[in-house]
Parts: C-alpha cells; sequence; structure tokens
C-alpha cells in the first residue's frame, strides 16, 4: 500500500483501492486531493495489473464535495483557482471514472453530496452501508451540478427524479436509494468494505478486456440511434470474439472447467 496524507492506495487480487483520507472534513475535495485522485486514477486506467478499482471514504463519510473553507478562502484572497476546479479537476475525474477501461465500484460508506456523490453516480457499481446518503447540495449555495452529475444521475433514475433531488436538494438515505435504483445493493456499515472487496475481486478476475467494451457499447447507446448502437455492438463483438479471453472462455465450457482469464 502506497499512502499520501489525504489519498490511501492499496492492491489486493487485481484491485485498486483509492480511499480519500480526509475524515476530519467528511473527505471533502480540496485542489491537493483532487490532484492527487486524478493522477492515481489515470495512473489506474493505464496499469495492466490494475482489473478492478474501488472508491471509498475513511472514516465515517464518502465524500462530502468540494471543500468549500478552502473555497472561501481562495474565493476572498482573490485566488482565480476556485474557477477552473471544475474544468481542471472535477471534469477529468469524472471522464477518467467513466472512461475507465475495466469496473469502478463506488463503496459508499457514509454520507455522499455534491462531487462527492457525483463520483459514485459516475462508478459502475454502487454498494452503500446502511448509514450513507446521498445529497445533491448545489442549490444551497446558489450553484448548478457539476461533475458530471446532470448527465450520470438522470441516467440512474430519471430525469424527474433528478430534477427532484437537485431542486429541493432533498438528502435520500440508503433504503430509498436502493429503491430508486441509485445504488445496487445496500450492507451493514461493517461488511461494506468486505464485501466491495469481494465483487471487486470477481470482476478482477473475468474478462476485463470484455467489460471494457460493454462499458464502451452501453455509453453509445444511451445516446444514439438503434442503428448506431448496432454498429458499436457488432464492432465490440469483433474485436471480443478474436481476444484470449474468448476463446479460453469457449474452451473451458466444453471442457466442463472454470476458465482463467488473463484480461487479453
Amino acid at each position: 500500500m502506497t499512502t499520501s496524507d489525504v489519498l490511501l492506495t492499496a492492491d489486493a487480487d487485481g484491485v485498486r483501492t483509492f480511499t480519500l483520507n480526509r475524515p476530519q472534513a467528511y473527505n471533502s475535495l480540496t485542489v491537493e486531493l483532487k490532484e492527487l485522485l486524478l493522477a492515481g486514477l489515470t495512473e489506474a486506467a493505464a496499469d495492466d495489473s490494475v482489473r478492478a478499482v474501488v472508491l471509498t471514504g475513511s472514516g465515517n463519510a464518502f465524500c462530502a464535495g468540494q471543500d468549500l473553507k478552502e473555497h472561501v478562502g481562495l474565493l476572498q484572497a482573490g485566488d482565480p483557482a476556485p474557477l477552473h476546479t471544475v474544468k481542471e479537476h472535477y471534469n477529468p475525474i469524472v471522464k477518467t471514472i467513466i472512461g475507465m477501461p475495466k469496473p469502478v465500484i463506488a463503496a459508499v460508506n457514509g454520507p455522499a453530496a455534491g462531487a462527492g456523490a457525483a463520483f459514485a453516480y459516475a462508478s459502475d457499481l454502487r454498494i452503500a452501508a446502511t448509514s450513507a446518503n446521498f445529497l445533491m447540495a448545489f442549490a444551497n449555495v446558489g450553484l448548478g451540478p457539476d461533475s458530471g452529475a446532470s448527465w450520470t444521475l438522470q441516467r440512474l433514475i430519471g430525469l424527474g427524479r433528478a430534477a427532484e433531488l437537485m431542486l429541493l436538494a432533498r438528502t435520500v438515505d440508503s433504503a430509498e436509494a436502493l429503491t430508486l435504483g441509485l445504488v445496487g445493493e445496500v450492507v451493514p456499515d461493517e461488511e461494506l468494505a468486505a464485501r466491495a472487496q469481494k465483487v471487486a475481486a470477481k470482476l478482477a478476475a473475468g474478462p476485463t478486456v470484455a467489460y471494457a467494451k460493454i462499458k464502451n457499447v452501453l455509453s453509445v447507446a444511451a445516446e444514439s440511434s438503434l442503428e448506431t448502437a448496432l454498429a458499436a455492438e457488432d464492432e465490440a463483438q469483433t474485436a471480443l470474439g478474436a481476444t484470449a479471453d474468448h476463446t479460453e472462455a469457449v474452451e473451458a465450457f466444453v471442457g466442463k472447467r472454470k476458465p482463467n482469464f488473463q484480461g487479453k
């Protein structure tokens, strides 16, 4: 495991886990943390030994979003940095999560607000602790959504529900999040880390090259015509049919054994 003051990184079973580590500030996002997270995610995307990613928080929160104390301090000092953070930090982080050529699991261990919630929405799977909740509080501070939330949230729960949560800035607890389809699973707090690692390890042992294609065709289909989606599927199947993982899976099926996927 490598460690920085505000971001912990650990590897196990092909899974790289990023833990936001500012528990005293509910893992809110400073410039330092945003830059470290972006660099870490970018490195994980390019590292073939990393076959799945988990994003979580330390302490009792997942991520409270932007660190408003730092934000206000920079604004009062006349520093232009806060005006550029969406373009320089949040947008690249979300693009990297969504474009990650391997599965990303958000293990939501407590409150997730603003950009923190948006990072979870951008992930492929969301497993929540019972104590988790989600809040789109942008309107409360006179701002609109960022970090891709306008794109991801309505794709998860529909336009009407997304508008309700953003306009009313209403907190959604873990039980409602499960009902809405905002998360796929809710587990007791003390079981979250192990459950997320188990799911991630299972994915990491799977045909990760196929997972990358699945993510891509879903993204294409979400905003295209049927013909475009069919073309993307055809292209993906043609490429995947020539992979070692596909050959291994067919041979394992015929041989009545478990396949040994290499992500190639």
